[in-house]
């Protein structure tokens, strides 16, 4: 058996040097420069090509190299394949620190002050009143969400699968329950995960029934917003603001008017990263759960694509 990284866009040099320490008996090789595609039982992909896992006849397992594997197109994997994400436990607090960061910093209106500053321009204003939080996606980062913007006096209301019962957050469910949440939320988080149903989810009939003071914070996905509805809602005043850590290319074109946009404020991918060794402990022990023929930890539903 042997492990193939296939994770495009970055150096896998440090990462490939930390798991074959802590496989040191299983080999491990990274696409394309793979010899022995016959043998490649277990892959960890992120955007791997998808001309790739054609040719890969005896695979058997595909972890995600991130919390997600909206990466990884399911439908080119054959239905026995498990597919694994990464769990890290840090990257919940570390998510929750930023969006309440970022929900304060527009409350605050920081944006507004940096550009005054560069203009020399002294002109205070009171902080904004609105304190309604709404959060898209009520899984484990979400909730560590909801706790934290609760336990700092703002009030928490949340769209999930299934109705709930959650003390100090309102939880909305299925399409009419998020039409009634809109309306009434002053800042809207998204932590969705990235499937054909969340796909675009942030477009131009969402936000018309946003209030004109409500502020979008994006930490899920870039396929999540319609770039072009979002704009059109900052330029025609239909919306306050957006902070954004995720897009559709990535890293952001240089040309893209995100960049300049005095409504904007964005953030490189950065709100909640994984560690490293973190990373490699649970990729390497779904190698050995693979070699032992037992259950592999944090197996998706590959229906739900999450």
């Amino acid at each position: 058996m042997s492990v193939l990284v296939a994770i495009t866009g970055r150096d896998n040099t440090k990462l490939i040097t930390k798991l074959q320490q802590r496989l040191p008996n299983t080999q491990i090789e990274q696409w394309p420069a793979c010899k022995n595609v016959e043998g490649v039982e277990f892959v960890l992909a992120w955007n791997a090509p998808e001309a790739m896992w054609q040719q890969l006849p005896n695979l058997k397992a595909v972890s995600s190299f991130g919390a997600g594997v909206d990466s990884i197109d399911l439908s080119l994997l054959n239905d026995k394949v498990d597919v694994v994400r990464i769990v890290d436990e840090q990257l919940a607090e570390d998510m929750a620190e930023y969006v309440l960061t970022h929900v304060l910093a527009q409350k605050l209106r920081l944006k507004e002050y940096y550009l005054k500053q560069a203009q020399q321009t002294w002109k205070p204003k009171r902080a904004f009143k609105n304190k309604h939080v709404g959060i898209l996606g009520y899984g484990e980062l979400g909730k560590a969400c909801a706790q934290k913007l609760f336990n700092n006096g703002f009030k928490v209301s949340a769209w999930a699968q299934s109705g709930k019962n959650v003390t100090g957050v309102d939880i909305f469910y299925a399409e009419q329950g998020l039409s009634n949440m809109l309306p009434n939320v002053d800042y809207l988080v998204c932590l969705l995960p990235l499937t054909q149903a969340t796909q675009g989810i942030i477009n131009g009939s969402l936000l018309s029934k946003l209030p004109e003071h409500a502020v979008v914070i994006n930490v899920a996905r870039g396929g999540h917003v319609v770039e072009p509805d979002l704009l059109n809602a900052l330029n025609n005043n239909t919306l306050r603001g957006a902070t954004l850590d995720v897009f559709e290319q990535e890293p952001l074109a240089q040309e893209h008017p995100y960049w300049c946009h005095p409504k904007v404020t964005l953030t490189p991918h950065c709100a909640a990263l994984s560690d490293i060794d973190s990373v490699i402990d649970q990729i390497a022990k779904n190698v050995e759960c693979l070699n032992q023929g037992v259950s592999l930890n944090n197996t998706i539903d590959r229906t739900k694509g999450y």
